[in-house]
């Protein structure tokens, strides 16, 4: 009888370490992981570009936050971005404070961006996400470029929104309104080996 116990207890004790063994290699086969990567703040920019009758002039921020994913082959599945608003300068004073009024920089002092649907060809990038500006979140598709060498990526591209859009009102200058259309700029430097 002690020998028909034993067995059993050996089968069993069979049973569950080849259960576990089934259940440790699914856990940690050699599936690559996607990576995520944060952009470089001190090489990374925002820039928006805007017209006047009068003249056109551009803001930039160098501070920007911006996190990329990678599958294990190296395509962008998803990439999300955001910037303070009192970040940007345009180096004129009067100018920037202005701004910071007409977008209610208090109330909406972030412009985010995120995107889940990135398609490439070659270099090139169709990038399809939501842009949050002023409180109001709009669908934007923006063209841009990849480019890989010396240990980093850098991703670049422009897009225009309409300030009317985002419930802006147009700034003025000599009680005439900039143009309704803000060319935005983006370049963006993920480094994607350790150093």
């Amino acid at each position: 009888m002690k020998t028909f116990s034993i067995f059993r207890l050996t089968g069993r004790l069979l049973l569950v370490g080849a259960g576990l063994l089934v259940l440790f290699q699914t856990a940690y086969s050699q599936t690559p992981a996607k990576r995520k990567l944060m952009a470089d703040r001190s090489k990374s920019t925002i820039t928006y570009a805007m017209s006047h009758p009068m003249h056109s002039f551009e803001g930039v921020s160098h501070d920007v936050a911006c996190v990329m994913v990678m599958d294990e082959a190296g395509k962008i599945e998803s990439v999300a971005a955001v910037a303070k608003v009192s970040s940007f300068d345009s180096q004129n004073a009067n100018r920037d404070s202005h701004a910071l009024e007409t977008l209610e920089a208090l109330k909406y002092p972030k412009v985010t961006f995120a995107a889940n649907d990135v398609q490439q060809q070659g270099n090139n990038l169709i990038i399809k996400g939501n842009l949050t500006f002023h409180g109001v979140t709009k669908p934007v598709v923006i063209q841009g470029t990849r480019q890989d060498e010396n240990g980093q990526t850098t991703v670049r591209g422009d897009f225009q929104i309409r300030l009317s859009d985002y419930k802006v009102e147009r700034p003025s200058l000599m009680m005439v309104p900039v143009n309704e259309e803000v060319k935005l700029t983006f370049n963006m430097v993920f480094r994607t080996t350790a150093s």
